[in-house]
């Protein structure tokens, strides 16, 4: 039988200390190390040791601190307390059920919370990753070392696509949805969760490749007579692909020229919008009212704008492999995912001027901090605004008589010098 642990590396009076739980006991064990970044990290490897020996039942006190009052109470038993070291307080992990029979009870009962498809993303993560690894293991007997280890395997796996490992958003990911597992198993059971102490990985920024609006012009220009307005409609609205395959005519609202967002399609099935601030109105431009009007005399007498001929919603996988690939590929322009539409839209309305709050509503953001994290280096270059329209403004309202002779005056050399030499 292995007790119960948890640890952490805290300072009294700017000197390290050990603070964990063995077998029900709040045990302390003071250093004189001072509270550096560096000792905390000596320390915090040294306790990952202790904790690791606690899980599997290998701790000896006396081995990690010869010195300690409390090594000669814990005595020599390296699986069993002492007679007189209280056990309450905390249930050893003996008390927990394993992991793959809470992983099963937490799944079943945090269903009806989520969405479909977020429930088949935990569905996978679970059979892919987390019982493979964890399953015959107490759930309350996993610690930070053992989930550091979990962690280290992870970044070996191969990735998807041209990925050769899991990106650190993937590994996030999953160790999220564990923290919330070990989290609820934590209340449950009376331990703390060890993978709040687990540091997320540094996650890269999300690079994105929007169309310009040549490029713009040339795929709707290009792309096959049937799929023009939905292509147009994709690139000038913003709209997610689970949106615009998932948008019903009952959604359309040509009177007051607006696309109501209110469902979305996900893994072929229909759901609520990825979050309430998905739930949105999206304005049409004139380009996008025309295509939709030419749409409604193909689809309108079905529940789907864009569909197929039998009336079912656009397969995202046949239209990426079968019609927009081949579309770049003929263009010869780089690769890239259909997704890269609403990138597109979301740069042409900011290089068109539009306030940034109104755009994104448009995209169904709550605020434009992501709006601005994502697109603000493209801002400039397609809208120029790099301190010529303040400098136009102020130039209009601050004029210096001095100044302004000058600017004439080298002006008319200027245009005197370059009259000469052209003749």
């Amino acid at each position: 039988m292995a007790p119960f642990a948890m640890s952490n590396v805290r300072a009294k009076r700017g000197a390290l200390f050990f603070d964990f739980r063995y077998w029900g006991t709040r045990c302390r064990e003071y250093t004189k190390l001072e509270d550096t970044p560096a000792n905390r990290k000596r320390m915090q490897k040294a306790l990952d040791k202790i904790e690791q020996a606690i899980a599997t039942g290998t701790f000896h006190y006396a081995d990690f601190f010869p010195g300690s009052k409390l090594a000669a109470k814990f005595g020599g038993d390296r699986t069993a307390p002492a007679d007189n070291v209280a056990t309450e307080g905390a249930p050893a992990p003996t008390d927990t059920p394993l992991f793959h029979t809470f992983i099963e009870e937490w799944f079943a009962a945090s269903l009806p919370a989520w969405r479909n498809s977020h429930s088949a993303t935990i569905r996978s993560t679970l059979n892919r990753h987390l019982t493979p690894f964890f399953g015959k293991m107490q759930v309350g007997a996993i610690s930070k070392a053992e989930i550091l280890r979990f962690r280290a395997e992870l970044a070996q796996r191969k990735g998807r696509c041209s990925n050769e490992t899991l990106s650190a958003k993937t590994i996030n990911r999953v160790l999220q949805i564990l923290s919330q597992a070990l989290a609820e198993a934590g209340e449950q059971y009376g331990f703390i969760n060890p993978a709040e102490r687990v540091k997320r990985l540094k996650q890269r920024r999300i690079d994105i490749h929007p169309f310009s609006l040549a490029e713009s012009q040339q795929l709707i220009s290009t792309i096959r007579d049937d799929y023009r307005p939905y292509l147009i409609v994709r690139l000038l609205t913003g709209m997610r692909t689970g949106e615009i395959h998932g948008l019903k005519w009952k959604y359309v609202d040509f009177e007051h020229r607006q696309i109501l967002v209110r469902e979305t399609i996900v893994r072929g099935k229909v759901e609520y919008t990825k979050t309430d601030g998905s739930q949105r109105e999206i304005a049409m431009s004139q380009p996008v009212y025309e295509a939709l009007i030419e749409q409604e005399s193909r689809t309108g007498d079905g529940e789907y704008v864009f569909c197929t001929a039998t009336g079912t919603p656009i397969d995202n996988d046949n239209f990426t492999n079968r019609v927009w690939y081949p579309l770049l590929r003929h263009l010869e322009l780089e690769k890239r995912r259909p997704y890269q539409t609403r990138h597109t839209c979301a740069t042409l309305w900011l290089a068109a001027g539009e306030n940034p709050e109104w755009v994104a509503r448009q995209l169904g953001h709550v605020d434009t901090t992501m709006l601005f994290k994502t697109y603000s280096r493209f801002i400039p270059n397609l809208t120029r605004k790099d301190g010529s329209a303040f400098d136009s403004l102020v130039s209009s309202l601050i004029e210096f008589p001095a100044a302004a002779s000058a600017t004439v005056a080298r002006a008319t050399v200027g245009a005197g010098t370059a009259t000469g030499t052209a003749a």
